[in-house]
């Protein structure tokens, strides 16, 4: 028996949509529960952590720390551009003091049709492994903590044009929960003009 070839063809794309769709349901399901996951031991490691910045009575009564949903539209291969000269920069903290930083390159990505770009940074000792990348955005002292938030990203290889910044992912600095820690302050090229609604919320007790 011959079959329609306009059958085999929609057929065909029936099955191509179906896969579509079901990287793009259990894709999200399966990245959703990795950062609910992640979330699940910060707040087991605040609670029990002996590097936890709360203090013992509020460790007593911790429960969880506050989020937004995770959504993948915060989740951007943002466009890479290191930079040749990785000039040192004085990064300013909360007790007035300031820590060395090297400028290590800019991601660029596109949120509410606005072009949007974030300088990363090193630290100058060297250890760290991954891009430090402290902002601002307009949830500030609303949704989230007034003083900005934190991102880490991957450090790009040499030859690399795209870097993956996740907001799910973003963090308050730990002064946010102690007043007794000094904590970089996002410097003025990484002040946001749009709203981040996604990662960690300001802390309440």
């Amino acid at each position: 028996m011959k079959l329609n070839p306009k059958l085999l063809i929609g057929l065909g794309l029936l099955l191509i949509f179906g896969y579509f769709l079901q990287d793009l349901v259990l894709g999200n399901d399966q990245y959703a529960a990795g950062i609910r996951k992640a979330r699940a031991e910060k707040n087991d490691a605040f609670r029990r952590g002996n590097t936890s910045p709360l203090l013992t009575a509020q460790r007593a009564t911790f429960d969880s720390l506050r989020y937004f949903a995770p959504d993948k539209a915060y989740r951007f291969m943002a466009k890479w551009e290191p930079l040749v000269a990785h000039d040192t920069v004085l990064i300013q903290l909360t007790d007035g003091k300031a820590e060395k930083y090297l400028r290590w390159g800019r991601a660029s990505f596109t949120l509410d049709n606005q072009p949007q770009q974030l300088t990363c940074l090193l630290k100058a000792d060297g250890k760290d492994t991954t891009l430090f990348v402290p902002f601002t955005d307009k949830t500030n002292g609303f949704d989230t903590y007034g003083g900005g938030r934190y991102l880490d990203a991957p450090k790009p290889r040499s030859d690399d044009q795209e870097i993956m910044l996740d907001f799910n992912a973003a963090y308050n600095p730990y002064c946010a929960y102690n007043n007794d820690y000094a904590c970089p302050v996002p410097p003025a090229d990484n002040r946001l003009k749009v709203a981040i609604k996604a990662g960690e919320k300001s802390f309440h007790e």
